[in-house]
């Protein structure tokens, strides 16, 4: 049977099955589709070739059905061909994730796929950023109980997402997973949990993974490795508090082809910490952020395999995730899997308005600064020994700067018309670590920005952004442009630039030019773009992949039901 005859097919059994659901209670069906397909033209300038199949498309639609306790449903996938810079481990068209789960307000049981995370993730994280091509969902039985109020016990075991091949490709590792949570008011004291303000939660998990694979004679690897944590997280008035810790066994694992390297097959066990204070009240709110982390790269897999794939944890970047253009796609920070130690601060505070600095309407003030450092190592001559590496203590610094990110923001309404946005951010930046720029090499930057609304009148807006980054190191100065015509709600028009006018090479001063078209009415969203697109990396939460130059048309649909 043809694709297109599959499709038609099954939009319409969902419609007859949604149609007789609601006509005899029987239950609700709902989903979504996401559609994204590109064709490329060749762009010589920019080093833009197409592939031979000239026409990429990444659609999904997802279907699901509930009946009281009772939930189930499907993901159809379709990568014909994939976008380029998407995981090549995705091609073909099936159904990548199935389930069915039945709960009530003491157990909940899943089979199939499903996602899940143990505490910040560190020691056990499986989550879909569909942008990245990162999907590691699992595939086996999940069942949440809860014995008691303020206790609650999760169990878990199954297989991971690793490809897409007409369907739904798992990897070999299994994993096996424990997590316990507790409420101390709840539990305890459940008559004041409501007159108290100190509210406590305690954690422990337990995960470990099995997997035979061995792609090397040299060394004997272990077939079952384990990993355990604990947690507290605690909230008194406008106070909260969190702090969490992982170790990982011995999971020697291939970084490179060197086996002299001394992170190769590494038999030392690794480790994570994680701690964070924050207060907010009215106006005002500080947060405060620690994280160590030392050899905690965790697979379900023995074998090399690509940067985003079959991770059991989540090493999360602490660094501020800019969404202006040149801040996030120049010099975005990835997470050191080997390692880092990094400190983050986020105050917010709001000048009252009425006031000679707040002006008639206010001000808002955001100011960041985090920073993360490779750790002090003390490196040993055991090779070809017991290949622990090196040794290290919690939260030692080495000088070696990994990225520094300072920047504030101010946020103004200047009319009621007109509101403006200011943002100065410096950063410093090792690129020889996160290899993402053009040049490696340790890179300083200045970055301004204005983002200014029109609100012209009635549905009508105008949006402006100007920004420029001012550095003398890769590939020198850039700025950026953008205006966005708005018709609310239903339709946007922008044109923007992003000019590497900077360029220690005059024949690479190049403009990327791009316009969007986009149209929303009700759950449906349409959009045309055409344009250049520079080859860099794109990252979200700390994981990026490579994004390679093309020049084209990209069409997109989306919609829910």
């Amino acid at each position: 049977m043809s694709i297109s005859r599959t499709l038609i097919l099954s939009l319409s059994l969902s419609s007859a099955l949604l149609s007789y659901s609601q006509e005899q209670d029987y239950g609700t069906i709902s989903g979504n589709l996401d559609v994204t397909g590109q064709y490329y033209t060749e762009d010589e300038s920019i080093n833009a070739f197409p592939p031979d199949a000239i026409f990429g498309m990444n659609g999904f639609g997802n279907l699901n059905y509930t009946r009281g306790n009772f939930k189930a449903g499907l993901r159809y996938e379709s990568y014909l061909n994939p976008l380029l810079g998407y995981p090549v481990e995705f091609q073909g068209t099936g159904i990548g994730y199935r389930y069915a789960a039945w709960e009530n307000e003491d157990m909940q049981v899943t089979i199939g796929n499903f996602y899940e995370q143990f505490g910040t993730g560190m020691i056990l994280r499986s989550f879909e950023e569909r942008t990245l091509g990162l999907d590691n969902a699992f595939d086996g039985l999940k069942v949440l109980y809860r014995p008691t109020p303020g206790m609650q016990i999760k169990g878990l075991v199954g297989k991971q997402r690793f490809q897409f091949d007409d369907g739904l490709v798992n990897g070999k590792g299994i994993v096996r997973g424990m997590d316990v949570e507790l409420s101390l008011g709840e539990l305890f004291n459940p008559i004041m949990l409501d007159s108290t303000e100190l509210q406590i939660r305690l954690g422990a998990s337990f995960v470990s993974k099995f997997n035979d694979d061995n792609p090397t004679t040299i060394y004997a690897l272990p077939k079952n490795v384990g990993a355990y944590g604990g947690r507290i997280e605690a909230s008194y008035g406008d106070f909260r508090a969190l702090a969490e810790y992982t170790y990982k066994e011995n999971d020697p694992y291939p970084t490179t082809s060197d086996f002299m390297d001394p992170f190769n097959y590494l038999y030392k066990g690794g480790e994570g910490i994680l701690v964070n204070l924050g207060y907010s009240t009215k106006g005002f709110a500080l947060d405060l952020t620690a994280k160590h982390t030392d050899n905690i790269l965790w697979r379900s897999t023995n074998q090399s395999v690509t940067p985003t794939a079959l991770f059991v944890g989540f090493n999360p970047a602490i660094t501020k995730q800019h969404t202006y253009n040149l801040a996030s796609t120049l010099y975005p920070y990835a997470t050191n899997l080997l390692g880092e130690i990094a400190f983050n601060a986020d105050l917010i505070y709001k000048l009252d308005k009425g006031t000679p600095l707040g002006g008639k309407y206010g001000t808002t003030i955001t100011v960041g600064l985090a920073t993360a450092y490779a750790p002090e190592r003390q490196f040993l001559n055991d090779q070809e020994g017991a290949r622990q590496g090196y040794t290290t203590r919690w939260f030692d610094i080495s000088d070696s700067l990994l990225v520094r990110d300072f920047n504030v923001m101010l946020d103004r309404k200047l009319s009621k018309k007109i509101k403006a946005k200011l943002m100065y951010m410096n950063l410093n930046f090792e690129d020889r670590a996160v290899l993402v720029a053009v040049k490696h090499e340790f890179i300083k930057a200045n970055i301004a920005i204005a983002d200014v609304l029109w609100k012209v009148k009635g549905k009508h807006s105008l949006r402006f952004e100007a920004q420029g980054l001012f550095t003398k190191q890769d590939q020198g100065d850039w700025a950026f442009g953008l205006i966005e015509y708005t018709y609310s709600p239903h339709w946007s028009i922008s044109l923007l630039d992003q000019y590497n006018y900077g360029n220690h090479d005059a024949n690479k001063r190049t403009h990327y030019a791009l316009m969007n078209v986009t149209h929303v009415r009700g759950p449906h969203r349409f959009s045309v773009q055409y344009g250049r697109q520079r080859a860099g990396f794109f990252c979200v939460g700390g994981v990026c992949r490579f994004v390679p130059a093309s020049n084209g048309l990209t069409l997109g649909l989306s919609t829910s039901f």
